[in-house]
């Protein structure tokens, strides 16, 4: 037979549950106490199963992550520092990729296999989170929820940052202006698009919907949107895209039309990811804290898990800021 809790315990001189919160770091043992079991399990070799751990705590210390869009280079931005956190909080990551959250067969989720689950590419329409409420499974929103009440979210605040780039348009004197927003059935692409069109309004600057494009938040979007807003009656003098993957389809769009940019055309994405500064683009663009997004939704769906939340929802907005580069000009 092999070394087991129960000879730890009595080596430490303590009982088996004891040990067994104690190597777990629970902070209902004392300190004092963990550090003698921990040299106790040492003196024995001793190394706690996994499995045994599941079963006595129904804890399995993983957590599920939905990504259905891989090929977007904002993921992996996210995706990296929430790993990380997670890891520091005790928990293992175990990334879920599907083509839409429909296509996340749910027994995947609510096997016992895991503790929560991070959605970080619902949509408004989703029946997921639904599912997994009606299931007990805690979950949180990254990035995107359903901007509905009781949700759990750690999102951006997407509408401010709108209203910033519409702000610095209008203070350009651009009047002639132009969206190429994301998809209508998300709330990134709904609250950008919201607090740009409130801000132009206020402004009495209008946007008509033939100068409006939506679509998935990638490159194809913005490429396939730019000419045909250059054929309109008035063409447009600024592009603002949902984010930075759309914004750097617009100004490929642009080279390949012969259009100068910011000369010609003033061009603004969203999110600031690190391509948004290479010299090549030198985006202009509204910058968010991309690595404490995904901090900020690790430790509330640990909070979850261990019921320290209010059941009413917590939605963490983070701020925006305004990146001027090299992309925006004044109003010819």
């Amino acid at each position: 037979m092999g070394i087991n809790s129960h000879d730890v315990a009595r080596l430490a001189g303590v009982s088996q549950p004891t040990v067994s919160r104690a190597l777990r770091d629970d902070p209902r043992v004392s300190q004092a106490t963990r550090e003698k079991v921990k040299r106790a399990a040492q003196a024995l070799n001793y190394v706690p199963s996994e499995a045994g751990r599941t079963l006595s705590t129904r804890a399995t210390r993983r957590v599920g992550v939905i990504v259905t869009d891989l090929t977007n280079p904002f993921y992996p931005h996210i995706i990296a520092p929430l790993h990380d956190e997670l890891s520091s909080l005790g928990y293992r990551m175990m990334l879920i990729t599907e083509r839409s959250d429909e296509a996340v067969a749910e027994e995947k989720l609510l096997d016992q296999s895991m503790d929560g689950v991070v959605l970080a590419t619902t949509t408004t329409d989703s029946r997921l989170p639904a599912q997994l409420e009606r299931r007990g499974m805690p979950y949180v929103f990254l990035n995107r929820d359903t901007g509905r009440a009781g949700d759990f979210a750690s999102v951006v605040d997407n509408e401010g940052g709108g209203r910033l780039v519409a702000r610095e348009l209008v203070s350009l004197g651009h009047r002639h202006i132009a969206g190429v927003f994301g998809a209508a059935n998300t709330t990134t692409g709904r609250e950008r698009e919201m607090g740009f069109r409130l801000a132009l309004a206020e402004a009495g600057v209008g946007l008509p919907e033939d100068r409006v494009v939506r679509g998935a938040f990638e490159y194809d979007t913005g490429y396939r949107a730019l000419p045909a807003l250059l054929e309109a009656d008035e063409a447009p003098t600024a592009v603002f895209c949902g984010n930075d993957v759309i914004a750097i389809g617009v100004l490929n769009a642009a080279l390949a039309a012969g259009v100068k940019v910011p000369d010609d055309l003033t061009v603004i994405g969203f999110d600031d990811l690190p391509m948004a500064a290479w010299e090549v683009f030198r985006l202009t663009t509204v910058r968010h804290d991309l690595r404490e997004l995904s901090r900020q939704a690790a430790r509330l769906l640990v909070r979850r898990i261990t019921k320290d939340v209010d059941p009413a929802g917590e939605r963490l907005v983070l701020r925006t800021e305004f990146v001027p580069r090299a992309t925006h000009a004044r109003a010819g």
